[in-house]
């Protein structure tokens, strides 16, 4: 497989956003689903609606979401859109909760684990995404970026819990750990082969790179410096390039992100999504600055 291209910028703002998203040189066929993390209430890290009001208006696309599988302000959909109107996501774009009415099954095509994903039904509903993802770290998968996004965010409450379980929900805390690495990469597989890999653009901004996800409603302070966005047709080789600039990063600040990107061996969610043929950790970075 060749080198995927990455495209960089050092400049977060909503200009910094859509040149990041120009530079693909695609336009997101019908439907847009616009898939971010809306956040928890109480956290501030998630991607503010002003950065990237003016990127989804130009894709004309709906901000969508799922709801969580663990207890806090987003795990129905009554407290779902309070958290969303709270955190001004509705009075930029349509927003839509995928799994507000239920869900559905995609297969998983020779996963490492998984058979099915389940994800929010409304999923049927679009054309094309555009996967805006905030990368950070992460309590369990070490970090989060387009692959984390991908699979537990599309996936539903109950599909959420299906993937940390390794197929067996109730297990969703208790489930080992690599194995649930792996079904996050199987529940990747799934969502890439139902939407079709050409219906899909990555783009994962890197600030307020806090150990702690947007889930977290009480997050850790970042102890590193905003890198930038990071734009891709391949969401294995985005990952990667995150990856990859935090090691690289000069900021001595970075030792906290690294820690608990290496003590939850999240790098293997990367690997194993390529050796599923989602992508490829082979990249070139294309600097927009």
């Amino acid at each position: 497989m060749s080198k995927a291209k990455v495209f960089f910028t050092a400049d977060i703002s909503p200009e910094g956003l859509l040149r990041a998203y120009e530079a693909l040189g695609v336009k997101l066929p019908g439907k847009v689903a616009v898939k971010l993390s809306t956040g928890e209430p109480g956290g501030h890290n998630f991607l503010q609606p002003k950065l990237i009001a003016p990127l989804v208006a130009q894709v004309r696309g709906t901000i969508v979401e799922c709801n969580t599988a663990y207890e806090g302000r987003r795990n129905t959909s009554a407290e779902h859109w309070k958290a969303m109107e709270e955190h001004g996501f509705p009075a930029i774009a349509p927003c839509d909760l995928l799994d507000e009415e239920g869900e559905m099954a995609l297969p998983v095509a020779n996963g490492f684990h998984l058979k099915e994903n389940f994800v929010g039904e409304h999923l049927k509903n679009y054309d094309s995404m555009l996967m805006l993802s905030h990368f950070k770290g992460h309590a369990m998968g070490g970090f989060g970026g387009a692959l984390k996004n991908m699979s537990i965010g599309v996936a539903s409450a109950h599909g959420k819990a299906h993937i940390h379980g390794v197929g067996v929900p109730e297990n969703l805390w208790t489930a080992d750990h690599d194995s649930f690495l792996e079904c996050m990469a199987d529940a990747d597989k799934s969502v890439v082969d139902y939407m079709g890999k050409e219906n899909i653009v990555y783009i994962n901004v890197a600030n307020r790179l806090s150990v702690d996800c947007d889930c977290d409603a009480h997050p850790h302070e970042p102890e590193m410096a905003d890198i930038g966005i990071f734009a891709s047709l391949d969401p294995v080789a985005i990952d990667q390039a995150c990856v990859d600039a935090v090691y690289h990063s000069p900021d001595p600040g970075k030792a906290a992100l690294i820690e608990r990107m290496e003590s939850r061996n999240g790098i293997h969610t990367v690997v194993c999504a390529e050796k599923l043929g989602i992508g490829t950790r082979e990249y070139e970075i294309v600097n927009l600055d």
